[in-house]
């Protein structure tokens, strides 16, 4: 039997439900957390919007004594970034991924990694990190005492890619600056899981599907699963996309959203895993948008879905108590949008800008 041919508008909706965005929901924030298996956090506040953009009644304070309380962590895990997740999966899926981490150290530093002696440095780092949180700059100059002659941004990097590490709040709590501090993630977390890549698999279904083998490797930042994958996918639904293009999986008990289901507007802050989860982004972002939005140096600005797709960016500007959300379309939007999109900027303004005392939402184009 064909596969089922999934049209672009059928994947578009069945994310956006999955991603909790085309109605809020009530679940508690570890829950949420759980379901979108983290949400990228390179800098603090991102994760803060993309919760309140997800969940009735949000609040700041809820999201930063679970992290005060040590049951949502901050640490480098899919892609070899920074997210927050639940301290539980944090156990679940840095083992999984840890072959990602480890090849992630030579990518980054190159020749500068070659040779290093990675037994050596974790076996000096553990205890270091162990008696007190260290920031990387004090792990740099500890490891330096094994390895001299060597990088030694290079050498911190490659003890967090190979020991498990979390940054020690308050760092990854709103409006917190970029000084860090580690700690080994066994000492607060206790022992890992084993890996558990189909586990793994059905759970980025869950929060991603359909998707492809490739989709998952862009997520996960692992790489030649192909084979891995194979016998995993045995009891998955298969689809094909638009144009036959590629198989996707899928829980067989998950819905398929129609193409016509409405799409609230939504605002999605900076590097949202909605838009960096696939191989093959289109299905929320179109090529053109995405040069747009995906800058040098990693950096992904944040974004409004209008009808389900990116259609332009947005951002705060503040002048000391007046606060404006500027919206910078890529295209021209109706009349119902413009102001779906102004009510929905006014609150997402006096969220993160609790303390100001003016508020305004800006459109920078004239249409």
């Amino acid at each position: 039997m064909a596969e089922r041919v999934l049209t672009q508008r059928e994947l578009n909706r069945t994310l956006l439900s999955r991603q909790l965005l085309l109605q809020r929901s009530d679940l508690p924030i570890p829950e949420t957390v759980e379901g979108l298996i983290g949400l990228q956090a390179q800098v603090p506040n991102p994760p803060y919007i993309g919760l309140w953009t997800r969940l009735h009644n949000f609040r700041r304070d809820d999201l930063t004594r679970l992290i005060e309380a040590r049951q949502i962590v901050r640490a480098a895990l899919m892609r070899s970034t920074l997210h927050l997740v639940t301290a539980e999966d944090h156990q679940r899926v840095q083992p999984t991924i840890a072959p990602a981490l480890a090849r992630a150290l030579n990518a980054f530093y190159g020749q500068r990694a070659r040779g290093l002696d990675i037994a050596a440095l974790v076996t000096a780092a553990r205890p270091f990190l162990t008696e007190q949180p260290r920031s990387t700059g004090e792990l740099s100059n500890h490891l330096l005492k094994t390895a001299p002659d060597r990088d030694p941004s290079a050498l911190a990097y490659a003890v967090r890619s190979y020991l498990p590490l979390l940054q020690v709040p308050p760092s990854g709590t709103w409006g917190s600056g970029s000084a860090t501090t580690y700690v080994p993630a066994d000492l607060w977390l206790g022992p890992p899981e084993p890996p558990n890549l189909g586990g793994l698999l059905r759970r980025y279904l869950a929060a991603f599907g359909p998707a492809s083998v490739m989709d998952f490797q862009a997520w996960t930042g692992m790489t030649k699963l192909k084979d891995a994958l194979a016998p995993l996918t045995a009891d998955l639904v298969v689809y094909r996309s638009e144009g036959g293009k590629a198989l996707l999986y899928d829980l067989p008990e998950l819905e398929i959203l129609s193409g016509d289901t409405p799409a609230p507007v939504r605002f999605i802050p900076m590097f949202d895993n909605l838009i960096l989860a696939h191989a093959d982004r289109t299905r929320v972002i179109s090529e053109e948008a995405r040069r747009r939005v995906f800058l040098s140096a990693g950096r992904v600005l944040a974004t409004i879905l209008v009808d389900g797709f990116v259609r332009g960016i947005w951002k705060v500007e503040r002048a000391k108590q007046s606060a404006t959300l500027i919206i910078e379309p890529f295209e021209p939007l109706n009349e119902a949008d413009r102001v779906a999109l102004t009510d929905e900027g006014e609150r997402l303004i006096r969220f993160i800008e609790a303390d100001a005392e003016d508020y305004a939402v800006q459109f920078t184009d004239q249409s």
